[in-house]
Formats: C-alpha cells, structure tokens, sequence
C-alpha cells in the first residue's frame, strides 16, 4: 500500500528545532515534505503575502531529520500550505502537521498563531490538519518527551479522519514523559491578553515600542485546554474556520433594518 503523504510546515522556520523533531517522528508514519519559512514567522496569524513576489528553494537532503523533499518559502506560514498544494507537491497530501511550535497556542493565543493558521489553510483546502505545540517557548525545548502522544494522534487522525470544517490545536505541557497523564479533548478557554505598550527613545531621538503584556486566565471551567495544560494533560481542542457566530443569528434578525 502507498504511504501517507504528510505535508510537514510550522511559523518557526524551516531551521527550528520543533520542526526537525516533526519530520522525524512524521518519518516512521509516511512519506514527508516539508515546506516552512526561510525565517521565523511567529505572530502572523493567518497573513498570506500580496504585494511582493514569493520565492522557494528546493533544500539538500542526506540527514536523520530531513524529509523525502524539503522546501523554504520567503512567505509566512499560510503561504507555505497554498505554495504547497498549489505548485509544490505531486499529489494532494494525506494530512498536515504544522510545529512543533516553540511555545503555546492554547486558549485566545490560537488568533495569533501561524502554526494554527498553518494548519488552518490545510483544512479550507481540504486536507486533515494539526497543529502542534510545547509550552516551552526555549529554543533548546525538549521535544522528544511528547513524540509516542504526537505519533499516536496523527496516526488515530489518519485512520478514523478529522471532522469536515475542523483542524486539530493540539498544545503539550512541558513535562517529562512520565508525568504527562494522558489526551483531553477541550474547548478554547476564554481568557486574553493585558497588554500594554514599553515605550523608549532611540540615540536618534525617535519613540519606538516594544509590546508587553500579561496572559488573563477569565475561564475556571475543567474542560479547557489551560485547565487540561495545568493539570499534566495535553490538550486537543476541535477549532473551526467558520467564524460565523451562530447563536447571534437570531437576535440579529430581531434588529429592525
């Protein structure tokens, strides 16, 4: 029988550690490919590039965590996917991965993330999709300890399907392996952030800013994915790509127009 074709991407950059870890585990499941940032991405959400050219490169392979083919893209991680499936692969992928993300996309962090919105572009075109993250947001994180829990979710993805309209936001405590206690299917906790602005003055006396801020935890509900995080479970939250606000449609409709 024909392998799986798993589409490897991330927000990190095609270098990151995350990604490396992926490939690898991705590798004793199906054939891979990569196709990732030339640069780190991270923060930029579901942007897709308009107005400058896009370029790839076809990297060398020849080590343990390099794919069957491997590509950087000078896009954000959304471009990546469409490059992917528009231009890049021979034949439509079985399912994507995207991470291992540096760091968590758990709760309102989902909005920013390009790891997700990676996975996203995947699942509007069609394709299983997943992504992957470690509240570890270190560059040296250790990744291997959650590598039997990621094996065995893309593997479950890929025999029983994702449901249609839906991509899989998969966030992992750092623990060791031993102290991790299992999967927990959750909602999004409703939770934002505080944020405020460090203002300062370059030597050429322009104003500049750096952005800053505390994550605000507004959910004590036990079926979140920051309770399940909190309490040594990875989580796995369902998130879809319709935005539309269903329980509004009704009170909108009583509005008198």
């Amino acid at each position: 029988m024909q392998k799986p074709l798993i589409l490897v991407t991330n927000d990190d950059g095609i270098t990151a550690p995350g990604l490396r870890n992926l490939v690898l585990l991705m590798k004793k499941i199906g054939d891979v490919v990569v196709v990732a940032p030339d640069s780190p991405q991270s923060g930029m959400g579901h942007a897709i590039t308009l107005d400058s050219t896009l370029y790839s490169k076809k990297m060398l392979a020849g080590t343990a965590d390099t794919a069957n083919e491997e590509y950087s893209c000078s896009g954000t991680p959304a471009d990546c996917v469409k490059l992917a499936l528009q231009e890049l692969l021979d034949r439509k992928p079985d399912i994507c991965v995207s991470g291992i993300n540096h760091g968590s996309n758990s709760s309102i962090n989902v909005i920013y993330s390009g790891t997700m919105s990676a996975a996203i572009e995947a699942g509007i075109e069609g394709v299983p999709a997943i992504g992957f993250s470690l509240c570890d947001y270190k560059w040296e994180a250790d990744f291997s300890q959650a590598s039997d829990f990621i094996i065995d979710i893309v593997q479950q993805a890929l025999e029983n399907g994702i449901p249609k309209g839906v991509v899989l936001n998969v966030n992992i405590p750092k623990l060791n392996k031993q102290r991790i206690k299992g999967i927990k299917i959750c909602r999004q906790a409703k939770a934002n952030w505080k944020e405020k602005f460090d203002k300062r003055t370059s030597p050429m006396g322009k104003d500049y800013y750096w952005l800053t801020g505390e994550f605000e935890l507004l959910d004590k509900g036990e079926d979140t994915d920051e309770w399940a995080l909190a309490n040594g479970y990875i989580s796995v939250v369902p998130t879809q790509f319709d935005l539309t606000a269903h329980h509004a449609i009704q009170e909108l409709n009583s509005w008198e127009f």
